[in-house]
């Protein structure tokens, strides 16, 4: 919806309703991905695409048909159809197409979404789109609040929709857009009820500052958990895509040079994780890193290179509550040896951060798994 939000958006304000159509399944060698999407006005109008060209007309001439009916459609277009040919998708790739009516009657929300989109802040949308609840039912959510029900008036709705909320937001938190199955009541065992979740967020973003053998460990788990991986290094002998072929990029310069070129992209929901401890990388990066808005920062050392590094920052003017920010040795204490499992303890204190979790055994907790979000 991001690509064609300025048409659709004129649209709405105007009172329109219009056929939007929404890519919420594809399968093998589909030509684009879930969530892209295509627009089209009660005038015929068309903005956007859903495959890139092969199936736009028949979602055309489906659009209309549902802007006049007001009813939400799935419909499944690929060469295992019978008229595959006839509508042109011969890539070998089948998608799932929710086409559905918006307006301000069907999705009063939508211009507090478009909001959002613009602005740039996380907001996700939870559709059914398959099974038996009402298709097109609809769940908006953004980090603090929601709006809206999976199945409006039923009396398993909080059911349903706290279960799709949890899913949900740790989509968003991830920048994932993708297909949930539970049963009619939010049963996460089962595959009655399918839920497109439509993220509106970019991926949190992951620093690795030191091209080591630990560094490759944590971009892979890093990607792995859905982060736009960073490998940085000042050498340039060791900072290479090669090494790093998980990284979304991988940078050769001096680390807090490159931070400081940054940081307007850093945010709450970046991490920093110092894996150089070498005092001439890692203090002037870790100064830099300390002050910014970052929401995780850690650094790799012994508990001696924890305290000397913590005494050289001191001298560098941090105060108190900047050092009070750094986690460090970074990790949880899982007795991790090696580059994975060093990873992985990295890793399970991200998400411990993110969602407020004790780091306990869960053998020795009660209540909720699952944190109450927002």
């Amino acid at each position: 919806m991001r690509d064609v939000l300025d048409d659709i958006a004129g649209w709405y304000a105007s009172g329109e309703t219009f056929g939007l159509a929404t890519v919420v399944h594809t399968f093998r060698s589909a030509p684009r991905p879930a969530g892209a999407a295509m627009a089209v006005s009660a005038g015929g109008e068309v903005a956007g695409s859903v495959s890139g060209g092969c199936v736009e007309g028949a979602v055309y001439e489906l659009a209309q048909s549902v802007i006049a009916s007001g009813e939400p459609v799935v419909r499944r277009y690929g060469v295992s159809d019978d008229d595959a040919f006839a509508v042109g998708l011969t890539c070998g790739g089948i998608l799932d197409v929710l086409v559905e009516p918006v307006g301000p009657a069907t999705f009063p929300e939508f211009a507090e979404v478009a909001e959002a989109i613009r602005a740039r802040e996380p907001v996700a949308v939870a559709t059914v789109v398959g099974g038996p609840g009402r298709l097109g039912a609809r769940r908006v959510l953004w980090r603090d609040r929601a709006s809206g029900s999976l199945a409006p008036g039923e009396p398993y709705a909080a059911r349903l929709d706290a279960a799709v909320d949890d899913d949900a937001r740790g989509m968003l938190a991830q920048g994932l857009t993708g297909p949930r199955h539970y049963g009619r009541e939010g049963e996460r065992r089962l595959d009655d009820l399918t839920v497109f979740v439509h993220s509106f967020a970019p991926p949190p973003r992951l620093l690795v500052f030191g091209a080591i053998d630990f560094a490759a460990a944590v971009a892979r788990i890093g990607k792995f958990l859905g982060y736009h991986v960073t490998v940085c290094d000042a050498r340039p002998v060791f900072a290479t895509p090669k090494r790093f072929p998980e990284a979304d990029e991988v940078v050769v310069k001096w680390p807090h040079k490159f931070l400081e070129e940054t940081r307007d992209l850093v945010d709450e929901r970046t991490a920093i994780c110092v894996l150089t401890h070498d005092p001439k990388f890692d203090v002037p990066l870790l100064e830099v890193a300390l002050r910014t808005g970052a929401g995780y920062v850690g650094a790799m050392g012994s508990r001696r290179t924890h305290d000397d590094r913590l005494e050289r920052l001191r001298e560098a003017g941090l105060t108190p509550r900047e050092l009070a920010r750094l986690r460090s040795p970074i990790g949880l204490d899982l007795g991790a040896r090696t580059p994975e499992e060093t990873a992985v303890s990295i890793a399970a204190e991200l998400v411990q951060l993110r969602w407020g979790g004790s780091g306990r055994p869960l053998t020795d907790t009660g209540g909720r798994i699952h944190a109450a979000a927002g």
